[in-house]
């Protein structure tokens, strides 16, 4: 019985020692659940391929990652006022109150002929609406000390400074008026557009219809009616509110006094005063037109093949942060053919500009890129392995971690972007060290006489802590990166998350699926096995490789001077390349687009910079790589008035030079053509990433300059220009201080005005009714507000001869006073 005993004893003490042992392999082996329970571990791979393939198409398609820039944007414009008035009047009440914004770092103002804006600057911690609502506050605050005669409060928005519109329209008519389109463009186009899913704004450019009443001072003088009587007539003579209503006993009548005057025939026949009895009308002493609010803009749109319509407006459409590029331009482009339907015949569309083909170009190009990369990298693997079904488990590896980033990318809210994809591109030739690793690891078992489900097992114990420690250590190179400050840290947070999810997403794979597939996939090794062809050759060139590679490890081991010489030499020669290979942020690409201005002496008048215009619209129509254009000038709250806009869209790049030629082409073309102006034209780049609030439409670079003192940081401005001209690396330096146009200086005789009975207040009032353009009333309808805008006949207001022209009423109205018997004019430039 004792002999019986002792085998239970050790049975039972080996199972002792079974039960004591295996709890430390399953925490040793991470590996060990996905190798023995290969349902569990095809299912979930299964879940990932599905799941990775559904995130993928759900991504949306952009060119940057969609990041909430907390930068706002202020306009307002006030008629008739100098930039000197606008910066005193207008701009210093507003910055006092933006100064108390807490989490406010800049501010740039810039200000111009009746036009104010600003760029609002916020730090990267701040709310964007928290911005807003504070940005509102300090507006509703400075109301007070704006001046009373403003024609809306100041209005803002919140601004991406690398958001630029995705689609540009064309509204092109030869009969319609530049009104009428901008009705339709803000109608029919702008308010269907608007609706589509994923656009957040749709902007029309261009100018509103307007009725403009064109006053003759002499006409006036001899009938003794003087501009503030036709001023107070307009608005007395019309109006559009509301009456109530009877109330009968068994009915009730709606009131609908027809006192407003909606059409230039209308004002014309409006009673504006007496003359002996007489009643005058205002077509006596004025003409009324049906215009438009601003009669110096011109915009103009060609296309190659066909003649340059009389009308033109631009309609920009803008999508919404986050939505798919592609997918907008799509749908905008598939509405287009309903829209075209409800307008006029004599109203065409015109889609001028699709950013989502450049962004779809590069979008593909990345994308060849890393086809490009996998099958590389499939190919080297497989001439190292030797067998295909070896090549099979490190390959399977790679899109497996590919899907697996595409469902983190969902879930975060990531896109499909050009920083994206290169974030992928440069994993992809690391998304597979761990499975090799894990890969040659088990062959070397199996190589020592171990099976594949055994070598595996055994593998996953030695090297699991080594593949969790290269993962987190290589997806520690790419942390700093996430934590980069600044507006490119935002953007680039997106690249750096992405690559360390791919390296974890790498990681898992190499802990679960890759082990699984060893043990199933991987044949007999050792020296029984046969080897493939491949493996007998590329064994052989392996082994003659590292029999140089020997002979020349031992010769430079032996004369240790010379790799400390080729070392120095290397250094040297990476430093001299470093700063001697040009730099730039990013590549320009060619877009098929080039931007510009073109920009007169100070002072052009309008119609000088509309002759500037068609002589640089000669000379882009004439070059025969481009196939539309479009220009504007006369624009003041987009460019000053000495300058014009520039845009030519080229055609296909395989049908013309490149853009960098053309856009060097029309420069020298229009610089040779319009004497005494500047042009500068440059490609719009295929991805551009602003780092600040500070505009830059005339270049690739904008400095601003700041103090307290006017006339130091005037005088600053100049030298630093000054400077930069002689630089010759510069082709072209220009400032947005224009302190040298011309201006007419009125003065008050004040002891003259006493004598005649005028009021200071009145003759001001009299040159701002006069002059500036401001509207006296608004025409209420259905679809918008139109302005009446009261002003002196153009030939009347051509010269500075043309105040004397004016008249006064004295403060009793008893009789009339020649303006230049109460003021003295002075011409004078800055």
């Amino acid at each position: 019985m004792s002999t019986r005993a002792h085998p239970r004893r050790r049975r039972h003490r080996r199972r002792l020692v079974n039960k004591i042992r295996a709890p430390e392999e399953r925490v040793l082996n991470i590996s060990e659940l996905f190798i023995r329970r290969p349902v569990m571990t095809v299912a979930l791979t299964a879940s990932v391929i599905l799941f990775g393939i559904f995130a993928y198409f759900r991504l949306p398609v952009s060119d940057l990652p969609a990041v909430d820039y907390p930068v706002i944007q202020v306009q307002v414009s006030y008629p008739g006022a100098t930039p000197e008035t606008m910066a005193n009047n207008v701009a210093t009440p507003l910055e006092r109150q933006f100064m108390q914004i807490p989490g406010l770092e800049m501010v740039t103002s810039n200000n111009g002929q009746g036009h104010s804006s600003f760029v609002l600057q916020f730090s990267l911690s701040k709310s964007l609406d928290g911005a807003a609502t504070d940005v509102q506050a300090a507006i509703t605050r400075a109301t007070a000390q704006l001046p009373i005669d403003l024609p809306s409060p100041p209005t803002f928005t919140k601004t991406n400074p690398n958001d630029q519109p995705i689609q540009y329209l064309v509204l092109v008519s030869d009969t319609a008026t530049e009104g009428q389109l901008y009705d339709y463009a803000s109608t029919q186009v702008g308010e269907h557009i608007s609706i589509l899913p994923g656009v957040s704004q749709v902007a029309v450019y261009g100018t509103q219809s307007a009725v403009r009443i064109k006053a003759d001072p002499s006409a006036m003088a001899m009938r003794n009616i003087s501009l503030e009587d036709l001023t107070t007539a307009i608005k007395n003579g019309t109006s559009y509110t509301g009456a109530g209503q009877f109330d009968g006993p068994h009915r009730t009548y709606l009131l609908q006094p027809q006192g407003q005057l909606s059409t230039a025939e209308q004002y014309e026949q409006l009673i504006v005063g007496q003359n002996g009895g007489a009643p005058v009308f205002l077509k006596d002493v004025a003409t009324a037109k049906q215009t438009v609010q601003d009669e110096r803009i011109d915009m103009r749109f060609w296309a190659r093949g066909y003649p340059t319509p009389g009308a033109t407006v631009v309609v920009a459409v803008f999508r919404r942060a986050g939505a798919n590029a592609v997918e907008v331009t799509k749908s905008v482009r598939d509405l287009l053919p309903s829209i075209q339907s409800q307008l006029p015949t004599s109203v065409r569309i015109v889609s001028a500009y699709d950013r989502s083909q450049t962004i779809v170009t590069g979008i593909k190009d990345v994308q060849a890129t890393l086809y490009i990369a996998f099958v590389l990298v499939v190919m080297v693997i497989f001439i190292f392995l030797g067998r295909a079904t070896d090549t099979l488990i490190p390959a399977v590896a790679l899109p497996l971690s590919l899907l697996l980033t595409f469902v983190a990318m969902n879930v975060l809210g990531y896109s499909l972007d050009n920083l994206s994809l290169m974030a992928l591109t440069l994993a992809i030739g690391f998304l597979v060290d761990d499975a090799i690793v894990f890969l040659e690891n088990t062959v070397r078992l199996m190589e020592e006489g171990q099976s594949a489900l055994e070598a595996s097992l055994n593998s996953a114990k030695e090297i699991s802590f080594t593949i969790l420690t290269m993962t987190l250590s290589l997806a520690a190179v790419f942390i700093p990166l996430v934590f980069m400050g600044g507006l490119v840290g935002r953007i680039f947070r997106e690249f750096s998350i992405t690559i360390v999810i791919s390296i974890f997403a790498s990681g898992i794979v190499s802990l679960t699926l890759t082990p699984l597939m060893t043990s199933r996939l991987l044949s007999e090794r050792g020296a029984k096995a046969k080897k493939t062809w491949v493996e007998r050759i590329i064994g052989g060139v392996e082994n003659r490789v590292l029999g140089v590679y020997g002979r020349y490890l031992w010769f430079f081991l032996r004369y240790r001077w010379i790799s400390a010489v080729i070392w120095f030499v290397c250094l040297l020669g990476t430093g001299y390349l470093f700063y001697s290979v040009p730099k730039s942020f990013l590549p320009v690409g060619d877009s098929s687009f080039i931007r510009g201005v073109l920009v007169a002496q100070e002072g052009s008048s309008p119609e000088q910079m509309h002759a500037y215009q068609d002589a640089a619209e000669k000379v882009m129509h004439g070059n025969p790589a481009v196939a539309s254009t479009f220009t504007m000038s006369g624009n003041g709250q987009f460019l000053p008035s000495n300058q014009a806009f520039l845009l030519a869209f080229l055609k296909d790049p395989a049908e013309r030079a490149p853009i960098d030629q053309v856009a060097g082409q029309l420069m020298g073309g229009i610089m040779s053509t319009v004497p005494g102006a500047l042009a500068f034209l440059q490609p719009n780049p295929v991805l551009e990433i602003s780092t600040g609030a500070t505009a830059n439409v005339q270049g690739q670079f904008a400095y601003a300059l700041s103090g307290i003192d006017p006339n130091q940081v005037y005088d600053s401005a100049g030298k630093l220009l000054a400077k930069m001209q002689e630089y010759p690396g510069f082709l072209f330096v220009n400032s947005d201080l224009f302190n040298h146009t011309p201006n007419l200086q009125v003065d008050i005789l004040r002891d003259q005005a006493k004598l005649y009975g005028v009021s200071e207040t009145r003759i001001l009032t009299l040159l701002h009714d006069a002059y500036s353009q401001n509207y006296s009333y608004l025409i209420k309808k259905s679809t918008d507000q139109y302005q009446v805008i009261l002003e002196v006949a153009d030939d009347k207001r051509s010269d500075p001869q043309d105040l004397g022209k004016l008249y006064i009423k004295s403060d009793d109205g008893q009789r009339m006073v020649p303006l230049n018997a109460v003021t003295t004019s002075l011409c004078f430039s800055t």
